[in-house]
């Protein structure tokens, strides 16, 4: 089975700024490719896991966050860090109800199921309570940091 970490997107690999959907406004955070290439290195594959209420609420776009993760992917790819997949929501709790959004763990659970990943072995990494929960929900190690923070922080908690 494989070992995984599961990480959020907006304040654990961009900045972030509220409903990050303008490519312009979208700024990865220093550090992010480095730490990833160090876990990487140990085995580890990455999910990105993200709520894009956004979408729900018709304040941005489905197209308009595809361009992001095109963008991101691009610049994952440069780095030589490989993203298996990027999931997101793109319910709000205003408006109807899903499994998707975290803090359930739907996303998750496809992560596991599809690319056969050890929940045990695994972590989550998020900056919100329910990152947190959705993590314990799918049987993973959650970590919680604080949002902009350097993951050089957390290096150590992932052997």
């Amino acid at each position: 089975m494989n070992k995984a970490i599961f990480l959020d997107r907006d304040g654990i690999i961009n900045v972030e700024r509220g409903y990050t959907h303008r490519l312009e406004d979208f700024q990865i955070l220093p550090g992010v490719m480095e730490v990833l290439r160090e876990w990487q290195a140990k085995g580890y594959m990455f999910c990105i896991v993200s709520n894009q209420s956004g979408i729900g609420k018709s304040l941005y776009t489905q197209e308009n966050v595809e361009t992001i993760h095109a963008f991101l992917m691009k610049e994952f790819e440069k780095e030589k860090v490989k993203i298996s997949e990027v999931y997101y929501c793109v319910h709000h709790p205003d408006t109807g109800r899903c499994i998707c959004r975290k803090p359930d763990s739907l996303f998750l659970e496809k992560g596991m199921a599809r690319f056969n990943i050890d929940p045990s072995k695994s972590f989550f990494i998020g900056d919100k309570d329910r990152d947190v929960q959705a993590g314990q929900k799918a049987g993973v190690t959650s970590i919680l940091v604080e949002a902009n923070s350097p993951l050089k922080n957390i290096l150590n908690l992932i052997p």
